[in-house]
């Protein structure tokens, strides 16, 4: 978490970091995952994405069978200015077709950062992934496109509830009054005009509650208001 904000980290951190997770993953399967990374690196100066050998990881495990008896072998090595990461494949019969998302995730941070892109081998024994070794400075990414576009998503999702319930209003005004009508003049004795309306109003009220505040939007403003007024104890 403290590296999820720069665009590349020092190979060796994230070479540390995937073998803790490894050991963890060792822990849960036990023989039935076998791994090999690399413990030196050529140059202190290299550095790789962070988080893409856990989003490799993740995969492998992901959609192969780990058992003692076909174990999943994974690794971890440098090689002519890529850092390659390797598995065998016995992929899991029931598994989904793969969306390749991490893959996605990976080449397109690459993408912002770099010419390089990566480089995916599949010959249905061995599943294969290039990294390319980077050497540029480390800078943080900036995000603010992301709340400009989080914000965004939120107003629009808030003109559409008003938009919804200014529409079912205008529905309710010019359909209830016909519906009157139709009852007046069929059987006036029999008022069932009234289920409709109340039942109707009664919806428009819940609606009203939720676009002008009262619904998920009022929920989420006390939360931070209650959070606020903790943190000033």
């Amino acid at each position: 978490m403290e590296q999820k904000d720069k665009d590349l980290i020092p190979l060796a951190e994230e070479l540390k970091f995937a073998n803790s997770y490894m050991e963890l993953l060792k822990m849960r399967f036990e023989d039935g995952i076998n791994f090999n990374i690399t413990e030196t690196v050529s140059n202190p100066e290299l550095k790789i994405v962070p988080l893409s050998l856990q989003l490799l990881l993740e995969n492998a495990v992901k959609h192969n069978v780990i058992t003692s008896k076909s174990p999943l072998e994974i690794n971890i090595y440098e090689d002519k200015g890529y850092l390659i990461v390797e598995n065998n494949i016995n992929l899991k019969q029931s598994l989904e077709k793969s969306t390749k998302i991490g893959l996605k995730n990976i080449d397109q941070r690459y993408s912002l950062i770099s010419k390089e892109k990566i480089v995916v081998t599949d010959n249905n024994n061995i599943f294969r992934v290039k990294l390319a070794l980077l050497t540029q400075k480390i800078k943080i990414m900036r995000t603010d496109y992301i709340n400009d576009n989080n914000r965004y998503i939120r107003a629009k999702e808030r003109v559409d509830e008003l938009k919804g319930f200014y529409g079912s209003l205008i529905s309710y005004v010019i359909v209830i009054p016909f519906l009157i009508y139709i009852n007046y003049r069929t059987s006036w004795n029999f008022q069932w005009f009234w289920f409709p309306m109340f039942g109707w109003g009664l919806g428009l009220v819940i609606q009203s509650f939720k676009a002008f505040g009262y619904g998920s939007n009022w929920e989420e403003r006390k939360i931070r208001e209650i959070m606020e007024n903790e943190n000033n104890l």
